[in-house]
């Protein structure tokens, strides 16, 4: 790794049982030193009422334990610190009101990934904290708060992913009310997570792995249980969980229980985790199972270094998506090019963060995406394919911008496409799509020698285009039409559309 990628990097994992947050030293051979390590239980699932709203008492306990882990990189770089959260706040109504609180108390900006994504990253953890050049295949588990990943892998590359909505919190509270151990309890639980694993058991089990690692808290605390208890030495197996089951079950409620390895800030939760970890051995067909100390918050870190070498997945899947479905990339890149000459020129006027360039030009990447299904409402098409698609590298409102990027970038415009975006950012996702609604307009005849434009006028809410174009140039009766049209749209969002130098 160059001198100039000698940096301290942070990891913040805001979890659904637990925060946990990593610093790191990255020398310049790429060797990754661990500083650091924290790691609170915050219970962010509990706190999740019947209408999926955030308790205030829990989010203010999130928030200062956020606020705690800020103080401790609030001289890094936002660049140096990656900060996500998974599944309660992908389940939280009000998570955009927690996650502007969040910002605040970490001092950096966070992200909320999908299940497929979170999963992408435990794997990527768990990988490099085991022998690198391994090449037999493996089954990695990661029970959560709120989901279970399970991942099969070869290297340092996901085969198969899958990410369940079951976990230890949200299963323990639903199963395990008040306390209660009793083997009706452990039935329903069993049972839960086994329906859960149907649709996914026979396509991993056709895979197929040589080794088995869990990544999990709740799989670190089993694994020690067992061996206190004596039901065990080296690795988990289904003998030695079911000999713990059989001693929960007998205390019959959780007061009564004396596990030994079990903490007591463990405890309420653990009963949920054995459950879906017993259910898994049992449908997968799993002997055993080691545990290893990468997890999600050491794949936050890798993926970061991956983007400081020019290595970034997202770039990767953008690629994977244009070969996928066949887009034209030469003319893709002539629309990134002018949406980001269009971007630079208009950043100050506009108030631009740096920070949605890239966005832009991802959007320009991928704008015809939605031709591989029909021409006519393409636009449609392809926004719909990017909300919903699993896309490597990307956090869910990264995902949600390139959607609504691609969804706006030609036919009609209405303000009301835009109410998904949070208030604050409101202005520049219209930014960006006029943006790439401009630069799709002015490369839209192909030619190797497109419009040139000569300079932007920029104003808050005025555009004025100057043309610079040779004598009799046959583009000109079509440019005109499209921008008197383009004006017209850009109308419904508050945007003023000037032009010059264009003459029929």
């Amino acid at each position: 790794m160059p001198p100039q990628f000698q940096r301290h990097i942070a990891a913040v994992d805001l979890g659904s049982n637990s925060f946990h947050m990593i610093i790191v030293r990255v020398d310049e051979g790429g060797h990754v030193l661990v500083l650091d390590r924290l790691r609170e239980s915050v219970r962010l699932r509990a706190g999740l009422d019947k209408r999926r709203h955030l308790d205030p008492v829990v989010q203010q306990r999130a928030l200062e334990c956020l606020q705690r882990f800020g103080d401790r990189i609030h001289r890094f770089p936002s660049a140096d610190v990656a900060a996500v959260g998974t599944n309660t706040l992908r389940q939280t109504r009000n998570a955009r009101e927690f996650l502007d609180q969040a910002e605040l108390a970490l001092g950096h900006p966070v992200s909320v990934i999908s299940g497929h994504e979170e999963a992408r990253l435990i794997y990527l953890g768990v990988s490099h904290a085991l022998a690198e050049q391994a090449t037999e295949k493996r089954f990695v588990m990661d029970i959560g708060g709120g989901s279970t990943e399970l991942i099969i892998g070869q290297g340092h590359e996901p085969l198969e992913m899958e990410s369940l909505h079951m976990g230890c919190v949200s299963n323990s509270l639903k199963y395990f009310p008040d306390g209660r151990l009793e083997r009706s309890c452990w039935k329903k639980a069993l049972t839960a997570a086994r329906l859960e694993l149907v649709p996914v058991q026979q396509s991993f089990q056709d895979i197929g792995w040589e080794t088995a690692t869990g990544a999990s808290g709740t799989i670190k605390a089993v694994l020690k249980a067992i061996q206190q208890c004596g039901l065990g030495q080296f690795g988990i197996t289904l003998e030695g969980m079911q000999g713990l089951r059989e001693r929960m079950q007998d205390a019959g409620q959780l007061g009564r229980l004396n596990l030994p390895g079990l903490s007591d800030e463990r405890k309420p939760v653990f009963a949920g985790g054995l459950a879906i970890l017993i259910a898994t051995f049992e449908a997968l067909g799993i002997r055993e199972m080691q545990v290893s100390d990468g997890a999600l918050r050491e794949g936050l870190v890798y993926d970061r270094i991956s983007r400081f070498r020019h290595e970034d997945m997202r770039e990767k899947t953008v690629a994977h998506l244009q070969k996928r479905f066949q887009i034209e990339v030469r003319h893709a890149t002539a629309v990134r090019a002018t949406a980001l000459d269009l971007f630079e020129r208009c950043r100050e006027a506009w108030d631009l963060p740096e920070a949605l360039r890239e966005l832009l030009g991802w959007a320009a990447d991928l704008h015809e995406l939605g031709l591989s299904v029909s021409h006519s409402g393409y636009h449609k098409h392809g926004g719909y394919l990017l909300e919903h698609l699993d896309l490597a590298g990307f956090s869910t409102e990264e995902q949600h911008w390139l959607s609504l990027l691609v969804r706006t970038h030609r036919r009609k415009l209405a303000a009301r496409l835009f109410e998904s975006v949070e208030s604050a950012r409101y202005r520049h996702a219209i930014s960006l799509s006029v943006l790439l609604r401009l630069a799709v307009l002015l490369q839209r005849s192909r030619a190797r020698q497109p419009v040139v434009l000569e300079r932007i006028q920029v104003e808050r809410r005025t555009l004025g285009l100057v043309f610079a174009f040779a004598d009799g140039n046959e583009q000109r009766p079509l440019l005109v039409a499209d921008l008197e049209q383009e004006k017209d749209y850009l109308k419904q969002v508050g945007i003023k559309l000037r032009y010059s130098g264009v003459s029929v």
